[in-house]
């Protein structure tokens, strides 16, 4: 694997070092430094050039480079390093605000380690050069029903519904549902902002009510509080894949006549007593985004419990037309289908499920293994009987440790390795602070101590070792640093 010292080569080398270099990283170009301090960039057409011109092999590169070379900062945006990169300039520099190299990009990669990256390396290029040899490319083709009968088998699901994304499944789901003007949605504080955007677009006000401490989930106690007459549904989050007490909600449900949806949107794979989350209530929704635990770049689905629905989500989802009578609407409904070529995607993607989850397993383990033994962190609690999709392993900075959950973030990022941080509670966002909220500090002291790590299912036990070891000299240091200063 190309490392960052692979393409450095200091200032006072000469070309012979720096051909030799260049050879060896098959790059075509080396970063010319002081001390990782970036001086300029060296290509082979630059030596090439200064050869023809005088220059000799004992020649310095610092002669010859390109003082006035592209560079980006160490945290700049996915779109910003996409937007640099081009036939002419494959590798992108990525400095700190010293102007250290830090990290590099490429189209391949935009830091060394991002947080979440897709694995597409099955069948995927092989279905899409179907669909597109055959011209099924839109929402009709044999893997989109292929997909959905994937996603029944595996949840157990007799009623799938494939859609565009996750926003819209969850929108889907609320209005076949009859989840509209005049009804309250109890939702979790720590969620995504699609979940209440969905119940705000389908007419609805969301209640906002905290989480549990322990695992991160919505609180019973908090939706009990908040039922009223308004009151249509429950729309649990099983947050980070770990999934809710539904036992526990379906009774309150079935006690008060509401509604529940389950928005599994990163809980691929979880299950309580054997039984796969999104099949407790009346739908369950999931997301196939580039960073769920499958993708098809964008796309989602709906399960549904009863049939009645099912047939009414299916004629919404395709623009409210009559099933076997083409261009006749009989109400009004929405374009929310995946296309074929999505649809490819998604079936290659679950034939290496298996594999994805027992890589994540793994992951898991040795971040337990290499982290959680400092007791620097908390994690979300996962009962007995529950399974968890293993999506993104995040944990809690304890409250004793000197350093927030931003600086380390910061400091990660000028060591090449991405992080996230935990979704911000929905009750401080400027978009839903005219509805109501039950808050009672939960939620925002997990957001603010929250950190997401690399997950993906790329990464090897040295990999996460590495990043481990990162981590801890980080907090150590920094605690040391702040003794030091209270010493002083």
């Amino acid at each position: 694997m190309l490392s960052l010292e692979d393409l450095c080569i200091d200032y006072s080398s000469l070309l012979r070092e720096a051909l030799i270099k260049i050879d060896n990283n098959a790059q075509g170009l080396l970063f010319v430094v002081d001390d990782l301090t970036l001086l300029g960039v060296l290509t082979d057409g630059d030596i090439r050039r200064a050869i023809i011109n005088g220059k000799t092999t004992d020649s310095s590169v610092i002669d010859i480079c390109n003082k006035e070379c592209q560079f980006l900062s160490h945290n700049a945006k996915t779109q910003d390093i996409q937007a640099l990169l081009s036939d002419k300039i494959k590798l992108i520099p990525l400095v700190d605000e010293h102007r250290k190299i830090v990290d590099f990009a490429s189209s391949s990669r935009m830091t060394r380690t991002p947080v979440l990256e897709p694995l597409l390396g099955g069948n995927e290029l092989e279905y899409i050069t179907k669909c597109i040899t055959t011209n099924w490319i839109s929402s009709q083709g044999k893997y989109v029903t292929e997909f959905e009968n994937s996603i029944k088998n595996y949840t157990g699901s007799e009623y799938v519904l494939s859609v565009s994304n996750g926003t819209v499944a969850l929108h889907l789901s609320l209005v076949s549902l009859g989840v509209g003007p005049g009804d309250e949605v109890i939702v979790p504080d720590i969620t995504f902002g699609a979940t209440l955007n969905a119940v705000i677009l389908a007419g609805a006000k969301p209640v906002i009510v905290d989480v549990n401490e322990d695992d991160w989930n919505i609180c019973t106690h908090q939706i009990n509080k908040n039922i009223n007459k308004k009151t249509k549904a429950i729309m649990p989050v099983h947050i980070y894949g770990v999934p809710c007490n539904m036992k526990e909600i379906i009774n309150i449900a079935e006690d008060n006549g509401l509604l529940v949806i389950e928005d599994c949107a990163e809980a691929l794979g979880s299950t309580i007593d054997n039984k796969h989350v999104g099949t407790f209530g009346n739908a369950g929704t999931f997301s196939f985004f580039g960073n769920k635990v499958i993708t098809c770049g964008e796309g989602g689905a709906v399960i549904f419990r009863d049939e009645g629905i099912y047939n009414r989500a299916k004629i919404l989802r395709d623009h409210g037309m009559t099933p076997g009578k083409r261009y006749w609407h009989e109400c009004v409904g929405f374009n929310y289908r995946l296309t074929n070529l999505q649809a490819a995607v998604g079936c290659a993607q679950f034939e290496q499920l298996s594999s994805f989850r027992e890589k994540r397993m793994k992951i898991f383990s040795w971040y337990k293994k290499y982290l959680l033994n400092s007791g620097y962190f908390d994690v979300q609690k996962v009962d007995k009987n529950h399974d968890q999709s293993y999506w993104l392993f995040t944990a809690i900075l304890k409250d004793s440790i000197s350093i927030d959950r931003d600086s380390l973030s910061d400091k990660l990022a000028k060591r090449g390795i991405d992080t996230r941080p935990v979704f911000y509670p929905m009750s401080q966002l400027p978009a839903f602070q005219s509805y109501r909220r039950s808050i009672n500090g939960v939620s925002e002291r997990i957001a603010a101590r929250g950190i997401s790590l690399p997950t993906s299912v790329s990464l090897e036990e040295s990999e996460i070792k590495d990043i481990c070891i990162d981590i801890l000299a980080t907090i150590e240091n920094f605690s040391d640093f702040k003794e030091m200063m209270y010493d002083d």
